[in-house]
C-alpha cells in the first residue's frame, strides 16, 4: 500500500488525461483496500492538469536514483 501525499510515477500512458508513462503525480487519497488510489498530476506551476482513481498497476513508488524529466502538455478539452 502506498501512502497519502507519496510521490509516485505512472507505469503506462493515460490517453483520457493526456498523461504519458513516467508523469509524476500525489497520492491525494488512499482507498481503504489499500489497492486504489486518487492520484494528482500537476503542472510546474501547480494547476491541476487531471485527479485520476488509479490502481497498484497503474503507478508505482518514485526511486531515489530516479531523475525528474519535463515535458510540455497539451490542455484537455472538456
Amino acid at each position: 500500500m502506498i501512502k497519502e501525499l507519496s510521490t509516485v510515477v505512472l507505469t503506462h500512458d493515460l490517453e483520457e488525461y493526456g498523461l504519458k508513462q513516467g508523469d509524476i503525480g500525489a497520492i491525494v487519497h488512499t482507498y481503504s483496500a489499500g489497492n486504489a488510489y486518487e492520484v494528482e498530476f500537476v503542472t510546474g506551476s501547480g494547476e491541476t492538469i487531471a485527479v485520476a482513481t488509479l490502481h497498484d498497476q497503474d503507478v508505482r513508488l518514485i526511486g531515489g536514483e530516479e531523475i525528474l524529466h519535463v515535458r510540455t502538455v497539451r490542455k484537455q478539452v472538456a
